[in-house]
């Protein structure tokens, strides 16, 4: 199996230590990259880019909502799954709408982590219940937008199956799992997933999420 390369940005050197020391007994895991916030990160980013780092928000010099920006900006192809005390709706659909891959509390257990790490870089997206039940919370509470998030988001229509495909995946399911339960073929789920990005314009599965939430598409 292809080795996962990780990186981790928390100004917590006990949680930090341990963090990576949990998953180091992982084989096909590696970590390459350590930063006690988000500017040493991106200074260390070019010389090391793993394919997944998982980012505090609350750190000093720079937090980690600008350095997951600056990140995505700087690195296209990186992946950034949160791990953070914080528990409120308000930081989890923010953050997906920046675009990151996952959202885990730092009380996560060490096989959630795993099985995070693992669906982020086989699928590009990981939600667990805790980031599903603030989505659909996000959903049942919304106003009527009248000024949607992106401009062209009155033109975004999704198909019944689109549709179908996007609320599942917002439950949490992989694509197998979407597929046995729709009873259709993986390579179908994901052009459905595919087509969903093309008429939001979005780049990612997490941000296509935030944008069909922000703008009442489910």
């Amino acid at each position: 199996m292809e080795t996962v390369k990780l990186g981790i940005a928390d100004d917590h050197e006990l949680f930090r230590k341990g963090f990576i020391s949990m998953l180091s007994g992982i084989p096909d895991f590696e970590f390459i990259l350590e930063a006690a916030n988000g500017q040493e990160l991106l200074d260390k980013l070019p010389a090391n880019t793993p394919d997944i780092v998982f980012m505090d928000l609350q750190m000093p010099v720079m937090d980690g909502i600008q350095a997951t920006e600056a990140a995505f900006e700087r690195f296209p192809d990186i992946k950034v799954i949160v791990v953070s005390m914080y528990n409120e709706d308000r930081f989890v659909i923010h953050m997906l709408e920046k675009g990151v891959q996952g959202y885990l509390l730092k009380d996560t257990s060490p096989d959630e982590v795993e099985k995070a790490i693992r669906r982020v870089a086989d699928e590009g997206f990981y939600y667990n219940d805790f980031v599903s039940k603030a989505m659909h919370r996000k959903m049942v509470n919304r106003q009527p937008n009248k000024h949607p998030f992106f401009p062209n988001a009155c033109n975004v229509a999704l198909s019944p199956r689109e549709q179908e495909v996007l609320q599942l995946i917002c439950d949490g399911l992989s694509t197998s799992e979407i597929s046995d339960k729709l009873f259709i073929s993986i390579r179908t789920v994901e052009g459905h997933r595919l087509r969903v990005l093309e008429k939001t314009g979005t780049k990612t599965t997490a941000a296509a999420v935030a944008f069909a939430y922000k703008n009442q598409l489910l």
